[in-house]
């Protein structure tokens, strides 16, 4: 895959990546490596120059990008909650947006609410400037699954959260990953971050991918001087 600065310059150069049904697997790297390129690039926010992204066994060039993209979850720093909205709204868009009728697609709100701990009782109502950093993010992950997406791509989720707030959503995202067993790539710098939360993690530098493998790998056997000095920070 090759995806390339319109001078010429290449964000993303002989860059290949697999991730597993079930699998998930972490973009490490320094900021401006070509992480959230990636991403872009497996739901058409960006298309290839050249090579070929493919999610659910299909090339997504050929595929409807609107579409493509209501079967993934897309889950941000912030949650990128609709501020005029309710909680209860923000978690309903994606199936509002397929034609599912209210009754459904408020029930499942309130399942995927319920998920990350945000009872739909107490938070349903509330407007994203009620909540915290934390209730802001767990926000987005409900929404980001609550039209059961087959794929979740996650940019520095867990960013913008103070030390206490972050843990606890590392220890719910280890739950809700086993129950879900679903594809999941996410983007992050940080090296702790990644060796807790991720089965494999893929370490990038300026667009490449230096070496894949699980933590223990990574740890254990960098590839080279770059690898060994990312890892131990």
């Amino acid at each position: 895959m090759r995806k390339e600065f319109a001078r010429g310059k290449p964000i993303l150069d002989g860059f290949s990546l697999s991730v597993g049904t079930s699998e998930t697997m972490a973009l490490l790297g320094p900021s401006g490596c070509g992480k959230t390129t990636a991403l872009k690039l497996v739901n058409r926010l960006l298309s290839a120059d050249s090579g070929e992204v493919r999610v659910f066994g299909r090339d997504v060039s050929g595929e409807d990008a609107v579409a493509l993209r209501r079967r993934i979850g897309w889950v941000i720093q912030e949650g990128g909650l609709l501020p005029h909205w309710t909680v209860g709204e923000n978690v309903a868009t994606v199936p509002r947006l397929l034609g599912w009728p209210e009754e459904r697609r408020f029930a499942r709100a309130r399942e995927v609410l319920s998920m990350v701990n945000l009872p739909a009782e107490e938070f349903w109502r509330r407007r994203p400037r009620e909540l915290s950093g934390g209730q802001r993010q767990r926000v987005g992950v409900a929404r980001a699954l609550a039209a059961d997406p087959g794929l979740v791509l996650m940019d520095e989720p867990f960013g913008a959260l103070d030390p206490i707030a972050r843990r606890a959503l590392h220890k719910e995202f280890l739950a809700w990953k086993q129950s879900l067993g679903k594809p999941v790539l996410f983007v992050t710098h940080d090296v702790g971050e990644a060796f807790r939360l991720a089965d494999r993690i893929a370490v990038i530098r300026a667009g490449r991918v230096v070496q894949v493998g699980t933590p223990k790998e990574i740890s254990d056997s960098p590839a080279d001087e770059f690898v060994r000095e990312f890892a131990s920070e």
